[in-house]
């Protein structure tokens, strides 16, 4: 997506959104090079893509795949589509009313398969979308096939930090969130240990609902490197990896029945590989 930057008169008006597809990108660069460090030996794939000549959508994207030793399969893509969003796409979306059904949207979406069953499989997303008026989303979550207490406290420690500095409320709020959206009603159970998530958020302040949504973009590439250090070489036995197979199954389930971003990419006719990057290399049932 080299050079592709929504300008003001391509879409809603939104300075911001010059502003955040900056940030998506600078992020995406920072995350590469931390994860290539860790893995030792594994590339991301790059592969940039554009909306063919006459669709009624414009923009593309950046998708980057690595499938390394320490990261068995981690996709981190950033995206910026403006355009007249369909009939169903308007329902989806705040404000499309408003604005005509004209939107812009961008965002980072990560998700990391590891190896080791010991390493947590990771989520993080964080995206802006300008209709009628600019609205803010995101979040990050763990789903560890075995746990550790040590890593799921530190990742929710960092991830009130960012929230406190927002708003006092906002992890207590945005906690339930998560747990609530990252369950399985037919498994009746939550997909890992949670995170925080929120969606559709717009204060009034735009200013501040942007630096809070850097702030977790900020938190988790402090964090989740630090857990796959610690645990990236902890052996393993074939009982523990058959674990991790069939966790990643639930993981499937969730993001194929319930993710509204997946959803959201079927309603938007975004690129296939790139709102589908979440899916594991290897899974079970």
């Amino acid at each position: 997506m080299a050079g592709v930057v929504q300008k003001v008169e391509d879409g809603p008006e939104s300075g911001f959104m010059v502003q955040a597809v900056t940030y998506y990108q600078d992020l995406q660069e920072r995350i590469l090079q931390a994860f290539e460090s860790l893995d030792g030996g594994g590339t991301f794939e790059r592969t940039d893509w554009t909306r063919e000549p006459g669709h009624r959508l414009k923009g593309g994207g950046r998708m980057r795949v690595m499938r390394g030793k320490v990261f068995e399969k981690v996709g981190v893509n950033v995206s910026h589509v403006w355009g007249t969003a369909s009939e169903q796409g308007v329902a989806q979306m705040p404000g499309a009313k408003d604005s005509g059904g004209r939107f812009a949207a961008a965002g980072i979406s990560l998700v990391a398969h590891m190896a080791n069953p010991f390493v947590p499989i990771v989520h993080m997303n964080v995206r802006c979308m300008a209709t009628s008026k600019m609205w803010f989303g995101g979040g990050t979550d763990l789903t560890p096939t075995l746990p550790f207490g040590e890593d799921t406290q530190e990742f929710h420690d960092i991830l009130r930090k960012a929230c406190d500095a927002y708003r006092p409320d906002a992890y207590a709020k945005y906690k339930k969130w998560c747990d609530e959206y990252f369950y399985l009603p037919h498994r009746q159970e939550p997909r890992g240990v949670g995170g925080i998530f929120f969606d559709d958020l717009n204060s009034g302040d735009v200013e501040a609902d942007f630096a809070f949504q850097r702030s977790i973009g900020e938190a988790f590439l402090e964090i989740y490197p630090r857990i796959v250090r610690r645990r990236k070489d902890m052996p393993f036995t074939e009982a523990d990896r058959e674990k991790l197979l069939y966790k990643r199954g639930r993981y499937v389930e969730f993001n194929l029945v319930y993710d509204r971003g997946t959803k959201f990419g079927f309603a938007t006719d975004a690129n296939p590989e790139a709102y589908l990057m979440s899916m594991p290399p290897v899974v079970k049932w």
